[in-house]
């Protein structure tokens, strides 16, 4: 093979090609490679940090959704006691109510038994003293009649 001029002239278009690439078509395509690479890095950051987000969200939702619950346990709790506090004041109502009303119709019985022995006592005293007026064959007179009434009344 020999050395001739062909070849030192291939051999210098050769290092034109080169250096020309190196020097306009390189750095373009490296720039493009190191961009492509940083938004492929920015990328990733972005997809970690929201999947981080994402695990903090989601522990914040379970905890709000605990504290829901716990304030709903309370609310029930609340609204039992209630029912069972006002359930036990109406039952203490009525029972303070029924005691009222039985003494009331106590009270009215014993005015009625007072009454009737009041109208008793009149009526027998009536019969006897006409049972007398009879015995004695003579009439008792209206003092002496309001007297023995009077006495009695205060025995019977």
């Amino acid at each position: 093979m020999d050395i001739n001029l062909t070849l030192i002239g291939q051999a210098m278009a050769f290092i034109v090609f080169v250096y020309f690439c190196m020097k306009f078509i390189w750095p373009p395509i490296i720039q493009a490679l190191e961009e492509r690479q940083q938004g492929v890095a920015d990328g990733i950051a972005a997809s970690d940090k929201a999947h981080t987000e994402l695990a903090a969200a989601t522990d914040k939702s379970e905890a709000i959704i605990a504290e829901a619950r716990e304030r709903a346990l309370e609310i029930v709790d609340q609204a039992s006691q209630r029912a069972s506090q006002v359930m036990a004041d109406a039952k203490s109502d009525a029972v303070a109510a029924g005691k009222r009303l039985v003494e009331a119709a106590r009270s009215e019985i014993e005015q009625e038994s007072n009454r009737a022995k009041d109208s008793l006592r009149g009526e027998i005293a009536s019969i006897a003293i006409a049972g007398a007026g009879k015995l004695l064959n003579r009439e008792v007179d209206k003092k002496t009649h309001a007297d023995l009434l009077d006495k009695l009344a205060a025995e019977l």
